[in-house]
């Protein structure tokens, strides 16, 4: 089974998280826009969804599922989303999309966090995929530098050859030459750097279940 195979299967397999009359929080990437797939097919069921990026907004309106903001809805049911890492606990490494601030909003407005991903992101430590770090550009080179002091090596996310915008209007600094052994204290340690928007480590908003494809279906992690 291909991985774009693998992505189809656990984006249909969301579908049974979807609590019918509720909004849904929708994350970004290539798993979750098979979920957004997915989701037309039962979009008379569900009132919309919250999504966590201007592109996943786009593919959403774009299959007549309407969008709301987060500020207009309360608490939301479920929040799906992928990740580029994910541990035996839940904790994950979020933000190779670059929408990792609007994806830990949704997240926290959510109840339950359901991930859907391929079983090559299932680690034992994270820290192996490039952590990514949203900051405020002006901060980017002395957080460069605290990084270094770790040990790490953080450099700027390009794109066409100039600093990557978020949707947010910062920058990424993509972090190598990490093992995160604990993914909760390291997230409160970076959190508290001034010029950090958000950092990558989703620990406090980590998955309650985990959706993983592999080569014999859909395999189900509770956490």
């Amino acid at each position: 089974m291909t991985q774009d195979e693998l992505k189809t299967l656990v984006g249909q397999a969301a579908l049974q998280y979807v609590v019918p009359g509720e909004i849904v929080g929708v994350g970004t990437g290539s798993t979750v826009n098979k979920f957004i797939e997915a989701l037309a097919s039962i979009k008379d069921q569900v009132p919309g969804a919250v999504s966590s990026s201007e592109a996943s907004t786009a593919r959403l309106k774009a299959l007549g599922i309407p969008v709301f903001e987060a500020n207009d809805v309360g608490e939301l049911s479920v929040y799906i989303d992928g990740a580029d890492e994910i541990d035996a606990k839940g904790h994950m490494i979020k933000g190779g999309g670059a929408a990792l601030t609007r994806e830990k909003i949704v997240a926290a407005q959510s109840r339950r966090f359901v991930c859907i991903a391929d079983e090559s992101k299932l680690v034992k430590a994270l820290g192996a995929f490039p952590l990514p770090v949203e900051v405020i550009p002006m901060a980017a080179a002395r957080l460069t530098r605290q990084f270094q002091a770790m040990g790490a090596e953080a450099k700027i996310r390009l794109k066409d050859g100039a600093p990557l915008v978020t949707d947010n209007g910062q920058h990424i600094l993509d972090v190598t030459g990490l093992q995160i052994e604990d993914p909760l204290g390291f997230e409160n340690q970076v959190n508290q750097w001034p010029g950090v928007v958000t950092v990558g480590v989703f620990a406090h908003q980590k998955a309650q279940v985990c959706l993983l494809g592999t080569a014999d279906g859909v395999k189900t992690l509770s956490f």
